[in-house]
């Protein structure tokens, strides 16, 4: 079955897959509000056999609604647009638990634009001058579960969680609360952790809450940090 892009592109679903995957291929939902970066974007990756662009949207909004219709394994997404921005629409999509994989790809580099997008849920940050093999890479990388980050977009992270947060170090944390860390730190949203621990996403959520009350920690990205930190990540 072929999906149609908002500029009239077909492409059949599944694809045919590459050296670098087998299986279907990965379904990328673009969210830009420049129809030129759009078309740039789509016109490397639908030359990628792994990867399948399933659709486009110019703005948050649009972004939210084309991704709860095509549910994309990956969305690429701008972080300043017109209307509702790239970090508010990731945070509704967590709000959704809405399971794409978000990876930002935006010029704006500075820290007070790269951390609130990755508090909100970002499972990467890339630049737009970013190599397009590297590119490729991201999205099949954020794909397969891991966080990928920059190095220096990672150190303030980390120089933002040295001031205070996460100082529990003393708390225990039962085995299945370590189990549900691990799961964080791997890019797990709820939804995927209920599946791989067979519980309702109901008690995953309140041992992610138990979680961030026992390590003194804001968000999952923290408790990702803190994990890879005290080598409690898978």
């Amino acid at each position: 079955m072929a999906e149609e892009g908002r500029d009239g592109a077909r492409r059949p679903a599944g694809g045919a897959g590459t050296g670098h995957g087998h299986g279907r291929a990965i379904r990328v939902l673009l969210v830009d509000d420049h129809q030129v970066v759009r078309r740039g974007l789509r016109t490397f990756l639908e030359v990628q056999d792994d990867i399948e662009v399933v659709g486009e949207a110019s703005d948050g909004d649009e972004g939210v609604a084309r991704a709860e219709e095509l549910r994309p394994d990956v969305v690429l997404m701008d972080i300043k647009m017109p209307g509702m921005d790239g970090i508010e629409a990731l945070r509704k999509l967590r709000e959704l638990d809405n399971p794409a994989r978000v990876l930002i790809v935006t010029s704006f580099t500075e820290k007070r634009t790269v951390v609130p997008a990755l508090r909100a849920g970002a499972s990467g940050y890339v630049y737009k001058d970013v190599d397009p093999e590297a590119l490729a890479g991201a999205i099949r990388s954020v794909h397969a579960g891991h966080v990928l980050l920059q190095p220096e977009v990672a150190g303030a992270l980390l120089a933002q969680d040295e001031t205070g947060a996460g100082q529990g170090r003393g708390i225990s944390l039962t085995d299945r609360e370590q189990e549900v860390l691990g799961l964080i730190a791997d890019g797990r949203s709820n939804r995927e952790i209920a599946r791989a621990l067979v519980l309702s996403e109901k008690t995953v959520k309140t041992h992610v809450s138990n979680i961030l009350m026992k390590l003194d920690l804001s968000d999952r990205t923290q408790a990702a940090l803190w994990a890879v930190r005290h080598g409690a990540a898978g």
